[in-house]
């Protein structure tokens, strides 16, 4: 059997399939170009595609041989899951695996757009700061300040965590009740997204990326919000209207912003880049080496569980089993 890699994962999670099938990994610096995709999986036996991947009908077409996708991420957007039911194919992902280094990184966002980090840094770098002065680089206090969050999953709560340990209000919208212990625990109100957008001080995004989040965050919800109001944005790119975040940025209607993703990654939309109380990361929410590690251990946990015909514990798509020859028929 063939297993292709699509990017250079940490290496010491690869040795279980390394001693049994033939592996070819991609890149460390770039992903793999659609011609080389379609070139490879014609030949391969299954996959870890990243979400630099974009796996499509088409694609998996072309994929004669392919049993099981074992995505490198907990989205998975990028993979038509339905495309690879109808033709048998497996899909996983790694989920609970990258909880709190993406909670560590959103809060890391919220306090260095709070005290304007980024920007005394450049002013350091650059050799421009000459003397202390009282009103230079006024920023925001985050203790005791109102923390609106978005989307009350794994990743909400443990944002959650962290904003109690700076006394923090919490304010939270989300689809499904609340655990009444985990509302007591954190000292959480769940509330309507119009009333968390015109109370918070910092609102942070953890939502899935579905057709009813795209765009959930655009001109009408920046103008609910406070003109002191710092947004925060680890979750997924489309999830804001980012020309609207510029607008918003250059009129005064919200005060900051700290990114980690962004609506047509990797680019971002024109102006964002010059504007200076935005700090812009390049989608490193999960980039510690113990998450990064863990997430190749369980793809690659899962890829294994798949190709000796069991359901893996991560699959998206379990009745996909037996519907190859029926897709070929």
């Amino acid at each position: 059997m063939k297993i292709l890699i699509t990017q250079a994962l940490p290496d010491s999670a690869l040795a279980p399939l390394r001693e049994r099938y033939s592996i070819e990994v991609g890149s460390q610096s770039q992903p793999m170009s659609r011609e080389a995709l379609l070139e490879h999986v014609r030949e391969i036996d299954g996959m870890i595609p990243t979400i630099a991947d974009r796996i499509d009908a088409s694609l998996l077409d072309a994929a004669i041989r392919l049993k099981i996708i074992a995505n490198y991420g907990v989205g998975y957007n990028h993979i038509d899951v339905d495309a690879a039911t109808e033709r048998g194919i497996l899909v996983t992902n790694t989920p609970d695996v990258l909880t709190d280094a993406t909670a560590e990184l959103a809060f890391a966002l919220l306090l260095a757009t709070a005290r304007r980090i980024v920007e005394g840094d450049h002013r350091m770098r650059s050799g421009q700061f000459r003397y202390w002065a009282p009103l230079d680089f006024l920023g925001t206090e985050v203790s005791g300040k109102t923390l609106g969050i978005v989307g009350f999953g794994r990743i909400g709560q443990a944002m959650a965590k962290r904003a109690k340990a700076f006394d923090m209000r919490l304010l939270c919208t989300t689809r499904s009740p609340i655990d009444p212990s985990i509302g007591r625990e954190y000292g959480i109100t769940r509330v309507e997204l119009e009333s968390l957008l015109a109370q918070s001080d910092f609102i942070s995004l953890h939502v899935p990326l579905t057709p009813e989040t795209v765009h959930r965050i655009g001109s009408a919800e920046f103008a609910r919000m406070k003109p002191s109001a710092i947004l925060i944005n680890t979750s997924r790119g489309p999830v804001v209207d980012e020309t609207a975040l510029v607008e918003a940025l250059k009129k005064g209607t919200i005060a900051a912003a700290g990114l980690d993703v962004y609506e047509n990654e990797p680019m971002m939309a024109p102006g964002l880049a010059d504007l200076d109380r935005v700090v812009l990361l390049p989608h490193i929410g999960s980039a510690t080496t113990e998450t990064r590690t863990r997430m190749a251990k369980m793809a690659v946990a899962n890829l294994l569980e798949g190709l000796g015909g069991r359901i893996p514990p991560n699959c998206l798509n379990p009745h996909a089993i037996g519907r190859k020859e029926q897709h070929r028929r």
